[in-house]
Order: C-alpha cells, then sequence, then structure tokens
C-alpha cells in the first residue's frame, strides 16, 4: 500500500505454483490486479496456509440460513459470562395503547449463549433508563462485566456510549455486530410480527450512512494484495488460532448467522495482502473494527469498511475488462456464501506465515 503502488510479478512460474500478478503502471495505494487471473486459493500446509491459484473461478453455491440462528447451548442464557457484548436500543414495529412506538434493548454475546431482551415505553429512552437495564444484567448472580460492547446504530450513539461508559463498559461503534443483527431479523418474524401490537405503520427502515471512501492511513499500507479463495472447513481450522489468541483476527459463530449449513467444501472469497512488515501491518489492522471489504468497480478499487460507517481506500486495480469481471466474480461468490469473506496478512506470496485473519460478512443492516 505504498504511494508507489505495488509491486508483483508476471507470468511466473514458481515451485509448480502458477501465479499471475502484474505491476501497476499507475500509482495507487497498494494498487496491484489481476485480469485474466482465477481466483487465489490458500491451501493449508502442514507449517501454515499457502497460496496458490486456482485454474477456474468457483462457483457461487447459493445456501438458505437454517431456522434456528442461535448457538446450541444448554446453559443459562440470562447470565453474562463473556468479555465481548453486541447491543441494540432502538424503536421496534410495535405500537402502545398510545398508538406510540415501543422500543426494545437487545443484548447478546457473539455466541449467543446469553440473551437479555427488555421493551420500553417511548418517554423512557435516555442513558439513565439504559444504564438501569444494564446493571439489571450485571446484578445477576454469576454475571461478569464485559470489557466492551459493540453497537451498530450511529444515531443512538450518545445515549449507548453514555450508558455503558457509566457502567464501566468499553462502547465500541461497529458493524461487526453480526450475531444481534441477525437476532433482530429473526425477531422482525418470530416475535414483532406475532405480537398484537405489530403495526406496518411502525415500522422504519434503518439505513446506513455511508460517507465516499478516504485515503487509507500509512500504517495501513501493505505492498500487494490478491483476490483468494479457500475452503470453508481450511478457514476453519485457520481461525482457530485467531480464537485461541495465537494470531491477529477476529471471527465468530457461524450458527448465529445462519451459514453452519453451507458445505464444508464450499470456497470462501478473501482478500490476501502482502507485506514485508507483516506483522506490525497485522496488529494495527486488529485495531479496526473490521465489517466487510468490498470491490467497487466503478472506482477500480478495494473498499475496507470499518467502524459504523467509515471507509477506506484499500487497493486498486487497472480498469479493463479482464479485471473488472474479475472483481464481479469475486463479489459474486461472496454473495453465493451468505456475504461471507476474510481478509489475510502475510509477508509475501510464498511464505508459510500468516500473520493476521479476519472472517468477515458482507451484509445489510437489518429492516428496522
Amino acid at each position: 500500500m505504498a504511494s508507489t503502488g505495488l509491486c508483483s510479478t508476471s507470468g511466473v512460474q514458481h515451485a509448480g505454483i502458477h501465479r499471475r500478478l502484474r505491476t501497476p503502471t499507475m500509482a495507487h495505494p497498494m494498487s496491484v490486479a489481476a485480469p485474466g487471473c482465477s481466483h487465489m486459493q490458500l491451501r493449508p500446509v502442514a507449517a501454515a496456509p499457502r497460496l496458490v491459484m486456482r485454474t477456474s473461478a468457483s462457483e457461487a453455491i447459493t445456501v438458505q440460513p437454517s431456522a434456528s440462528t442461535s448457538s446450541a447451548s444448554t446453559s443459562d442464557k440470562s447470565i453474562s459470562t463473556s468479555s465481548v457484548w453486541e447491543l441494540d436500543f432502538c424503536s421496534r414495529p410495535l405500537l402502545d395503547e398510545r398508538g406510540k412506538k415501543v422500543w426494545e434493548l437487545l443484548i447478546c454475546d457473539p455466541e449467543r449463549t446469553f440473551e437479555y431482551t427488555e421493551y420500553f415505553p417511548n418517554s423512557k429512552i435516555n442513558s439513565g433508563e439504559l444504564k438501569r437495564a444494564i446493571e439489571t444484567v450485571l446484578s445477576r448472580p454469576g454475571a461478569q462485566r464485559p470489557e466492551k460492547a459493540r453497537f451498530f446504530r450511529s444515531q443512538m450513539q450518545t445515549i449507548i456510549t453514555k450508558a455503558l461508559t457509566d457502567s464501566g463498559i468499553k462502547a465500541v461503534p461497529s458493524r461487526r455486530c453480526f450475531t444481534v443483527m441477525s437476532w433482530i431479523q429473526e425477531r422482525l418474524e418470530s416475535v414483532y410480527k406475532q405480537d398484537a401490537r405489530y403495526s406496518d405503520k411502525a415500522q422504519s427502515l434503518f439505513t446506513l450512512d455511508l460517507g465516499a471512501p478516504e485515503p487509507l492511513p500509512d500504517a495501513l499500507r501493505g505492498e500487494q494484495w490478491a483476490f483468494v479463495q479457500l475452503p470453508l472447513s481450511a478457514l476453519q481450522g485457520m481461525l482457530k488460532k485467531v480464537e485461541e489468541g495465537d494470531m491477529f483476527g477476529s471471527t465468530f459463530d457461524l450458527r448465529t448467522i445462519g451459514a453452519h449449513t453451507l458445505p464444508k467444501d464450499i470456497l470462501i472469497p478473501g482478500v490476501a495482502v502482502f507485506s514485508r512488515r507483516a506483522l506490525p501491518l497485522a496488529a494495527w489492522t486488529n485495531g479496526l473494527e473490521i465489517a466487510a471489504v468490498k470491490a467497487d468497480v466503478p472506482r477500480a478499487s478495494l473498499i475496507l469498511e470499518t467502524g459504523v460507517n467509515q471507509r477506506w481506500r484499500y487497493g486498486g486495480w487497472r480498469t479493463n475488462q479482464d479485471a473488472i469481471d474479475e472483481a464481479e466474480n469475486w463479489e459474486d461468490c461472496k454473495q453465493g456464501v451468505m456475504g461471507l469473506h476474510f481478509l489475510a496478512v502475510q509477508p509475501n506470496p510464498d511464505s508459510e506465515e500468516l500473520n493476521g485473519l479476519w472472517l468477515l460478512q458482507d451484509r445489510e443492516p437489518p429492516q428496522i
């Protein structure tokens, strides 16, 4: 991601692995293209993952989410013991006896082993009432105070941040609220529409206010990047190092978004970033709340989406039909696996070392 663009090789045969990257002719942040290339595939080896090319693009397979999206657990879901919460506090498509919208607080952990719900009249929407509810959760025997709580509604940032801060919990605006987003969508059908107070007139569509992408900070710049893909089972195996704290990155339980029904051999698309300073790059990247990576064809650019509405120009490619087809195919593959994709950081394409790995989901926010 140096200002001089990415260096790459063209049509090189290395150790029986065919790679076809190319040197950019224009200076772009982390600018590399793979026109005419199939997606590279990360292949797990004995020591660590390695990048190899596929000879053909993967076929997107559409899989419907399971009806049950909660984690299988026999534990008491009313007790919070997780260090991380996901929280939503917003009006629901329900009207009380005065014709006013009913509000709801949802709190869960990323695995949905803990869940809390509480309705509020619209006359009690303030940080004090929210803090009271949070303290109610924390006062239960065996409950542990989380280190942080993610939330995705920027419109509620002031109230949520104050309530969490006053409760000794770090407030984190983030679209990595994959679990609570799925839970809200689930409750729309299973709870709200079954409630006698449900009203279509009370349903207001939620939208994200995403601005134009900004230049990438120098600390997050790599030297090369490539579209890659990896079988789901192999990806999950690599993510175990993230779960165990042995590698920078972030992951989540596929059951919480209904993606556990995906075939284990299905190919998950991703982006691999290469840098001689891969370890510090992974560390800096880990400080971001990464939501998704998108291939923006009109801008001929990779877009890194972080926080609630931050967007960064993460990489680029030369504009030609092959490059456009490659980017569009990558996006199609992503949508074919419920938006799942990943970001990986490695020293170089030949390296057997992986310094960072983030599991992501490109998804629309809840309808409400």
